[in-house]
């Protein structure tokens, strides 16, 4: 009897040493819970509604979901502090966009993309420049608006994102390039802000992402006088890039996913592996096409790294040409 009941608390021990194996080998997966996946702008803007249908497919694909957390202002820099002040385990991570560059060079930040987990590229946003039927200007091109502009310096108001940031430092080089005086009003967040002013009629124009301008385009309320990048939208073939009205303009913001500092290679390698299946998705890429002039791409981590570098030669020009460079 003593036999069998030692055997039978044997055989509990092994169940047991078994039972806390699968338990700690379950653990160690990952993902084996949800993910935070963080926006640094406001919800509707370009960057929030192009990067949605990814990070559901990301989140379909690690089988976990990524739980989608808007956290604008200041640049973006709040939503850059929380990523880059989370714990590095791969369960918080976000979206980085070329204000992950702005933000340093305008000290808002300590740190840059540099200083982050780079996870991949999925798309170059390029703005666009839009103008506003309600107003008084009522712009119908973009020659009338140059003409104008350089008639009557400051103006044709235009509103932008926040000062120093992607589509602020996209607006001051077409206007110096077109050799035009407009007087400039930031926006509090990204492109949705300076879209609204746009179709109140509360500005001229505004400098801002396809993607947030489009239902306001189309709905009557703006106005799409050209755009930025290397070819023309795709839901609007006969507007001009600037390029063709002999504005060769640059600026762009490479937009892709960035988690905290001393994530795990093998957390990273699932991650990135992830985030590329997802960029390169012909439903996703077709997403991007038709709703903006985004240029669809994948950029691995090191691509992203030289990318926002070539952001960074550019940008601390511009910004210290318009006195807003504070790094040195």
């Amino acid at each position: 009897m003593k036999k069998v009941f030692f055997l039978s608390l044997s055989a509990l021990f092994l169940a047991g040493l078994c039972f806390c194996a699968v338990e700690l080998q379950a653990a160690e997966k990952f993902p084996n819970k949800p993910i935070t996946f963080i926006i640094p702008i406001e919800a509707g803007g370009g960057g929030d509604v192009q990067v949605r249908p990814l990070a559901a497919q990301v989140g379909t694909l690690l089988g976990q979901p990524l739980v989608v957390v808007n956290k604008p202002g200041a640049g973006s820099s709040i939503g850059y502090r929380e990523i880059h002040d989370s714990k590095p385990n791969g369960y918080t991570f976000g979206v980085g966009m070329a204000t992950i560059v702005a933000n340093k060079l305008q000290g808002l930040l300590p740190y840059d993309f540099s200083d982050f987990t780079l996870l991949g590229g999925y798309q170059m946003a390029v703005p666009a420049i839009i103008a506003s039927t309600k107003g008084k200007r009522n712009f119908k091109t973009l020659k009338e608006l140059v003409e104008f502009a350089k008639a009557n310096p400051d103006q044709v108001t235009a509103a932008s994102g926040g000062k120093g940031q992607s589509w602020w430092i996209a607006s001051v080089e077409f206007f110096n390039k077109a050799g035009i005086k407009v007087r400039i009003i930031p926006q509090e967040g990204a492109g949705g802000f300076s879209v609204a002013q746009v179709a109140g009629g509360h500005v001229d124009i505004a400098c801002a992402g396809l993607a947030e301008a489009k239902p306001q385009i189309d709905a009557g309320n703006a106005r799409l006088l050209a755009t930025f990048g290397p070819r023309r939208p795709f839901a609007y073939p006969d507007v001009p890039t600037l390029k063709e009205l002999g504005y060769d303009c640059k600026t762009a913001s490479l937009v892709s996913c960035i988690g905290p500092p001393g994530i795990p290679k093998d957390i990273v390698e699932i991650l990135v592996k992830a985030i590329e299946t997802a960029a390169k998705n012909p439903e996703y890429k077709k997403f991007l096409e038709e709703r903006n002039n985004t240029i669809s791409l994948y950029q691995t981590p090191e691509q992203q790294f030289a990318t926002y570098s070539e952001h960074r030669t550019m940008f601390r020009q511009i910004l210290g040409d318009a006195g807003l460079l504070k790094e040195k």
